[in-house]
């Protein structure tokens, strides 16, 4: 909790903006449907906070939850034991096991028992969904909702299976509701800032660079989702004391579709866009269902159509899906910066601390071997990257340069050979363990976090680096200063030209304060203004700290200038190594390069 006020106050205030909205909004849905606003109103609370419990997960997860209504379920199931009267316990369910048999707790101490399941549930099915991919992770959570329906249906003797589970007491009124989405708000738009929300998101827009930065995904994704089924359970037991009675079909595919559309339609990236898509979506149902009786407006009789507001909710969704797939609100926060934009000014820039001074370490391949079936993309791959230098990394197109970068970063395993950091051997690492012991890098193909923004992109490797929120965003702000980009800290990535996209990328892996850095074609896209800068900047970089550079890149001139030592790869093979005055002159190299030996390269790196 003490790292959540550590959070920028910006969050705690737009998670106040945001419940005064929501709470305004159902004063006045209270106020103005007449005598059934206040059920309108309680209900629609309710949907606010199971929605937010989705969000948590799917908004900055990206994995959609097609599970989270089952849990739901689950927990109003759970909460209703505990609050049921004794005396109606032994008629609804007589054959309920002793362990569970007359409790008649009040509401607080129901909803603990329900957030106590969620936890177990969330951690035990959340072991599952961290393992799977994206989309697998999604069909994941579709199984938990049939296998969770299954159970309830048929666990008879404790919940009535099919039949209607009755004698709950409706202790769930407007101002239980209303404390609760207060509270939910709070939790989801200070979770989505905090440590686990900002990694969560960044894995979402590039699962395989959050993890080159240090982030363990798979913990991530299991944190996120245990806290959302938490929720889940939460809300689901204060909606079943809303209900006073349900089946475990008031659980299913009907709920979550509604919450998904919601979520969807509002917004799924962020908190305001999950709170705009229920105000949204309730007025719409409340609506079509006055019209699904049927209309008569005098000229125009329209006939009764069954199930109008599902097929209102279907239209929604898929319009906002094809007109807009970020939602109506998109990616925007409703904060104070909203209105004063004086509370949007960026961090100030913190002076990188010198790296605590440790015994030298070196970069060493020894025998490195890839193979792909029948092919050897790498064959007994050694040389050594030392602290302080340059090593330039060149060879022609296929030569397999950016599978060496993989391997040594560990996203790609060797057929056999190593990669050692010191006596650290890497090659048996995961990516995130990888980064987390000395080593950064930048991809052939960039590899940004599209819909977060500049200062977030740098901000995860730091807060990766182990630095607190506020450190992180001051050390954030120098690498961005050191690249040329702090005036525009407060874009959102996907918005940057190629060339801001590298540099970009170069900030975000200086940012983790690597012993080594592995930059592959980092001038690929540049023009010769922009690789000047960035040759100054890399050496200005090497001036000021003691770290170790591997350089892929086909720019001959930048290479040829940057490099203290040279490697050359060619077919998978080592076919040279040494100074850039050896390599200039290096039959073999040159054979490589044009496919017949000529006698030089001349001083810029061009062949004579």
């Amino acid at each position: 909790m003490r790292l959540w006020f550590a959070l920028p106050r910006t969050a705690w205030l737009s998670a106040g903006l945001l419940s005064a909205a929501l709470a305004l909004a159902a004063l006045l849905v209270r106020a103005l449907m007449g005598a059934g606003g206040d059920n309108i109103a309680t209900l629609m609370l309710l949907q606010a906070a199971a929605v937010l419990a989705l969000a948590v997960f799917s908004g900055n997860s990206g994995i959609t939850s097609f599970g989270h209504s089952a849990f739901m379920g689950l927990g109003a199931y759970a909460a209703a034991l505990m609050t049921m009267p004794a005396a109606v316990q032994k008629t609804a369910l007589p054959n309920l096991p002793a362990w569970l048999q007359g409790h008649e707790l009040g509401l607080l101490a129901a909803l603990a028992v329900a957030a106590l399941v969620g936890i177990g549930v969330g951690m035990a099915s959340g072991a599952v969904v961290a393992r799977l991919s994206t989309g697998s992770a999604a069909i994941g959570t579709l199984a938990f909702l049939i296998i969770l329906h299954v159970c309830l249906v048929g666990a008879r003797d404790i919940t009535r299976g099919s039949q209607t589970f009755y004698g709950v007491p409706r202790l769930t009124g407007f101002g239980v509701a209303l404390a609760t989405v207060v509270l939910f708000t709070f939790i989801a738009r200070l979770f989505r800032e905090g440590r686990v929300g900002l990694a969560l998101r960044a894995s979402r827009e590039n699962e395989v660079a959050a993890a080159a930065l240090g982030v363990n995904v798979g913990r991530m994704r299991l944190f996120s989702w245990a806290l959302s089924i938490t929720l889940a359970c939460v809300a689901g037991a204060l909606y079943g004391h809303y209900l006073g009675a349900f089946s475990p079909k008031d659980f299913y595919f009907d709920l979550i579709f509604l919450l998904i559309a919601m979520l969807i339609v509002g917004g799924r990236y962020s908190v305001t866009g999950a709170l705009t898509g229920v105000v949204m979506l309730t007025a719409v149902v409340q609506i079509l269902r006055q019209a699904e009786a049927g209309i008569d407006i005098g000229f125009v009789q329209v006939p009764p159509i069954f199930g109008l507001p599902q097929l209102g909710l279907g239209l929604a969704l898929l319009m906002t899906i094809w007109a807009r797939p970020i939602g109506m609100v998109g990616l925007s926060e409703l904060s104070p910066a909203t209105f004063a934009a004086k509370l949007a000014d960026p961090p100030p820039a913190a002076t990188p601390a010198p790296r605590a001074e440790a015994a030298a370490r070196s970069l060493a391949v020894r025998d490195v071997t890839v193979r792909f079936g029948g092919l050897a993309a790498l064959e007994n791959v050694s040389f050594t990257v030392p602290t302080g230098q340059v090593t330039g990394l060149i060879g022609p197109n296929g030569a397999g340069k950016t599978t060496l970068v993989n391997v040594i970063c560990g996203q790609q395993r060797p057929t056999s050979g190593a990669v050692l950091l010191g006596d650290i051997r890497l090659s048996d690492l995961p990516p995130h363990r990888v980064a987390r012991v000395g080593l950064a890098r930048t991809f052939q193909n960039i590899r940004l976090f599209d819909r977060l923004t500049a200062l977030e992109n740098v901000t995860v490797a730091a807060q990766a680096a182990g630095h607190g929120r506020a450190v992180a965003e001051e050390l954030a702000m120098a690498e961005l200063q050191r690249v040329g980009l702090a005036g525009r800290w407060n874009e959102l990535a996907e918005a940057f030209a190629y060339g801001d996209r590298r540099r970009l990328e170069i900030a975000r892996a200086l940012a983790l304060d690597p012993e080594f850095l592995l930059l592959d074609e980092p001038a690929a896209g540049m023009n010769p203004a922009e690789t000047d800068r960035l040759i100054a900047m890399l050496e200005e970089l090497r001036r000021e700290r003691p770290i170790g550079i591997l350089v892929i890149e086909h720019d001959m001139r930048l290479i040829m200038r940057l490099s203290d030592r040279m490697v050359v790869l060619n077919k998978g093979q080592k076919i040279a190594e040494g100074t850039p005055e050896d390599i200039r002159n290096d039959p073999a190299v040159i054979e490589a390069y044009i496919g017949t030996k000529r006698p030089t390269l001349n001083q810029r790196g061009e062949m004579q």
